[in-house]
């Protein structure tokens, strides 16, 4: 007796399985690991702006501003491997070192719970804001995602000054194909109403008339960029901040625990002057002096000791 199968059945059968292998292969094994192939995919998909930029470097930004909310992103490849930034950016407290970097943050405080955490930034008021003359935002701190592929951190406070409210920071990471570094997404969003649009026209106005962002938006008579002003050139500017002090603080890890707030100050501001005609402010020694006096304000006000 022939034991074999029929033709026609053993092709069947053998379609089956091989359809059976395909759906496996395109169902996702965790969502973090579905989640990491989505921002690799979508880093790869800008090879050609990523290239060809101002930046310099593997970068993109962008921004939105749409139905009463402005919203700015950055992707961008770091030389970090994946498991450093998982180990470095999943609790609250250590964003705090990130955050501070930027001129106009004053002070940050956080609180690191198994259940739920909580970090608060103060916003220098004007430019010359002493750190108890600032605006308080309150953030709850979520590690969203976290897995071998795939790390996600959100940052949301629902109200701001000037009405401004449903503030969004978050960052996505993933392994970049060689595993010696990542790829990140930064998005920071807040909404705005009547009162802050109308905030922001004076100062856009007055001592904020000269500032842009990053986006070219044309060529002006003699071939030279014309950068986008307004609200969304006022995004682009802080989510650029936002994403050199992610940077900044990554590279200080590799100094000595004692010189590492010094390294990311002097990192941070290096950064920044790359692109003097949207992040210049002031001069290294003005930043530092008043970075390191708005730190011993600050932990003095909370009761801590400062070497």
């Amino acid at each position: 007796m022939n034991r074999s199968l029929p033709a026609t059945l053993a092709a069947f059968l053998a379609l089956a399985f091989f359809a059976f292998e395909a759906f496996a292969a395109a169902m996702p094994d965790s969502p973090a690991r579905s989640d990491g192939a989505r921002l690799r995919a979508r880093f790869a998909s800008m090879r050609d702006s990523l290239r060809d930029n101002g930046f310099g470097r593997p970068l993109r930004l962008e921004s939105r501003d749409a139905n009463h909310t402005i919203e700015g992103e950055v992707y961008a490849r770091v030389d970090h491997p994946f498991p450093e930034i998982e180990r470095a950016l999943h609790e609250a407290s250590q964003w705090c070192d990130v955050l501070v970097l930027p001129f106009n943050v004053r002070g940050c405080e956080a609180q690191d719970g198994s259940t739920r955490s909580s970090l608060s930034l103060f916003i220098a008021r004007h430019k010359d804001s002493t750190p108890d003359d600032t605006y308080r935002l309150d953030f709850r701190f979520r590690d969203e995602a976290r897995g071998a592929d795939f790390l996600r951190i959100a940052l949301a406070a629902p109200s701001g000054p000037f009405g401004t409210h449903d503030y969004r920071i978050a960052l996505e990471a993933a392994p970049a194909a060689d595993a010696r570094r990542t790829i990140l997404h930064l998005t920071y969003s807040y909404g705005y109403g009547l009162a802050s649009r109308m905030a922001m026209r004076l100062y856009l106005s007055t001592v904020g008339a000269d500032n842009v962002g990053f986006t070219v938006q044309g060529r002006d008579g003699d071939g030279k960029p014309m950068y986008v002003r307004g609200m969304r050139g006022v995004m682009e500017r802080n989510t650029m901040r936002y994403f050199l002090a992610i940077e900044a603080y990554l590279d200080s890890l590799a100094a000595p625990p004692d010189s590492r707030e010094d390294v990311r100050l002097r990192d941070w501001f290096e950064a920044a002057e790359r692109y003097p005609r949207q992040l210049h402010e002031m001069g290294l020694g003005q930043y530092v002096a008043m970075k390191h006096r708005d730190l011993r304000w600050h932990d003095g006000a909370r009761g801590v000791a400062r070497e």
